[in-house]
């Protein structure tokens, strides 16, 4: 049994450290704190405060939590960040039109440009995608250096 302590430890050792290193780095963080300025969320604010829908808003923040998808007819990753502002944001990003962001992990940053939808929780930001149709202004999803549209 005490033989087999040693290379436990050793594997775990090598698991921890192979995890901490795919972590997001500090310089991930800004300078200011945790959480992106509230400037950078300047009109989700705005129409969450005059409880506006139908808003193209474009801003980052920082992931506080990651739902499961919604099937629920288009597929829909879906995540809440946290906005300098203090205010949290749904993103709703249709993975069937866009491609999903398979790393995304709770206190990665993310920036995005859809659709804001006003609810009493924050609100809800979609469209972060092309339109295969042309007829509508594109939205994205930025996080680590990669575009999701």
């Amino acid at each position: 049994m005490k033989k087999l302590l040693l290379p436990i430890a050793v594997a775990a050792a090598i698991f921890l450290y192979q995890r901490w290193e795919d972590t997001p780095s500090r310089t991930d963080v800004p300078e200011s704190g945790a959480y992106p300025s509230a400037a950078d969320g300047g009109a989700v604010a705005e129409a969450f405060e005059s409880r506006q829908s139908g808003v193209e808003v474009s801003g980052e923040g920082i992931v506080s939590r990651i739902l499961g998808d919604d099937d629920d007819g288009d597929r829909h990753q879906r995540f809440v960040l946290a906005l300098g502002s203090g205010q949290t944001l749904l993103v709703a990003h249709n993975i069937d039109v866009a491609p999903r962001i398979v790393s995304l992990a709770v206190g990665d940053r993310v920036s995005f440009h859809g659709v804001y939808e006003w609810n009493e929780k924050g609100g809800v930001v979609h469209w972060t995608h092309h339109d295969p149709q042309g007829q509508h202004e594109a939205g994205w999803l930025r996080h680590r250096g990669h575009t999701y549209q």
